[in-house]
């Protein structure tokens, strides 16, 4: 039943002129910022060419196009997780499913799933344009691994946190606006002047930011405690959006 829930959510999703939309403007988006970094590359390769440690071109041309994918994304994942559970609820087409023999872990996790793999796709479409800096050199093939994988634990987050808003509000439009002020206040809470400080507070919120765990995953250093931070994002987050979708059901 989850598959099928899965299975629905894609398809409506590229049943949505939305969806095309927002594909088509991010790959273009994307595609430019990427020409930029290979010209940027071109013009100080030579350069480059007498550094004894010099940087590669996954190192400048594709790092910072997926650390740009990841400000864009930001924007755009509520746009699309928003209507995941709201929209059924406003259009009293929730109810219907919760009265199906189906529970509610398997209602989120299709949920989840289906827009994770619509995100998935992007991810991929994002990759292939360093990946075919191939045709003409030779890219870190491990680093641009790094890339996409970080790329994918960010938007996995991205989706459970937008499932479990979409959970909470009945309004399509609140919920995309609260996603997209949950997810730009984890990105800059470490922007406090007490994130300098040797605090709890201090700590507490380096922790919580998700920049200081998306970036040095992305320069490929990676480490347990990163991976751990968005897996646990986005496990505590379908637990709530189960929680709150079970909480709907013994209330009637």
């Amino acid at each position: 039943m989850t598959a099928a829930i899965a299975a629905r959510e894609l398809r409506s999703l590229f049943l949505s002129p939305l969806a095309w939309v927002i594909l088509a403007v991010v790959v273009f988006i994307l595609a430019y910022a990427f020409l930029v970094q290979v010209q940027v590359f071109t013009e100080i390769q030579p350069r480059l060419a007498g550094l004894p440690s010099a940087p590669g071109v996954t190192e400048i041309v594709a790092a910072p196009l997926f650390e740009f994918a990841a400000m864009i994304l930001l924007l755009v994942a509520p746009l699309l997780t928003h209507r995941a559970i709201a929209a059924e609820r406003r259009a009293g087409t929730l109810v219907l499913l919760q009265s199906a023999p189906v529970s509610s872990t398997q209602i989120v996790l299709g949920k989840y799933l289906g827009l994770l793999a619509f995100f998935a796709l992007l991810a991929l479409l994002i990759a292939a344009m360093p990946a075919s800096l191939a045709l003409g050199t030779v890219p870190d093939w491990r680093h641009l691994g790094a890339c996409v994988l970080t790329l994918i634990l960010l938007l996995s987050a991205f989706v459970a946190m937008g499932v479990l808003i979409s959970s909470a509000v009945e309004e399509p439009i609140a919920a995309a606006m609260i996603t997209f002020g949950a997810l730009l206040l984890l990105k800059i809470v470490d922007w406090s002047t007490e994130v300098a400080t040797e605090t709890r507070t201090g700590a507490l919120m380096r922790y919580l930011s998700m920049s200081r765990h998306y970036e040095p995953l992305l320069a490929g250093r990676f480490a347990s405690s990163d991976i751990l931070y968005f897996v646990i994002l986005t496990l505590v987050s379908l637990a709530l959006a189960i929680w709150r979708l079970d909480a709907d059901r013994l209330h009637g």
